[in-house]
């Protein structure tokens, strides 16, 4: 689905990532680790077509990357959910309509899928506050909310970048076993993470390869995780 080849990105005159190669295939779980700005954002972004990369090649569904215009990018992008860190929402719509708001700007129905929503905002517990404002939410309803939102459009692939990093351990737990769940239901999954807590929690739970970004480059990391 995603595939890497000595992948190079560069900003800024200075090298971020040097020559990853990995593949993303079907079905798959992976934890990406590494430091506070060792790339695994960075990471992600090339994942969903956000960045170009400097050196390497990048297929995303069997495409070049660079040899893509901006509407096929946005196309590959629909099969691609993505649950950013800082959960933004627009505040003066609805926790629902927040959701909803992929379906509006792909021009899909949104009425018709409106049965569906209504299941998803069970699936994630968000059932009663399906018409609060995203100020009002908590930390862990934000980020129940994001994804929610990330897997309106039922993508094939879920990014998401540190998705239980400002939530605490039961809440970190209930997002694992929803992505978890995700995973089951065949979709690939990549969770970017510094919490080796989480990684452990998952592996009783899930298959999950790995991988840790140490000094530019993508490493498998071991078994003591």
């Amino acid at each position: 689905m995603i595939e890497f080849e000595n992948v190079a990105y560069s900003y800024g005159g200075g090298e971020l990532l040097s020559d990853i190669s990995m593949q993303l295939v079907p079905g798959s779980f992976h934890f990406l680790t590494g430091p506070s700005g060792s790339g695994k954002t960075t990471l992600l972004k090339l994942c969903y077509g956000a960045l170009i990369p400097t050196a390497g090649h990048l297929r995303i569904f069997g495409e070049d990357v660079a040899m893509l215009g901006r509407d096929d990018v946005a196309m590959a992008r629909r099969k691609i959910g993505v649950v950013h860190q800082d959960c933004q929402f627009l505040d003066h719509l609805s926790v629902l309509d927040n959701v909803a708001l992929p379906l509006q700007v792909s021009d899909q129905d949104t009425a018709e899928a409106m049965a569906d929503i209504g299941e998803l905002m069970s699936w994630v517990g968000l059932t009663n506050r399906a018409h609060a404002l995203p100020p009002e939410l908590s930390g862990g309803e934000r980020q129940r909310a994001a994804l929610a939102r990330a897997v309106i459009m039922s993508p094939d692939v879920i990014l998401a970048d540190e998705p239980t990093g400002n939530v605490d351990w039961e809440m970190s737990q209930r997002l694992l076993r929803l992505l978890i769940e995700l995973n089951r239901m065949g979709k690939t999954v990549m969770i970017a993470t510094h919490d080796l807590g989480l990684i452990r929690a998952a592996k009783s739970q899930v298959q999950a390869r790995v991988l840790r970004i140490s000094n530019r480059r993508l490493q498998l990391a071991g078994a003591d995780l």
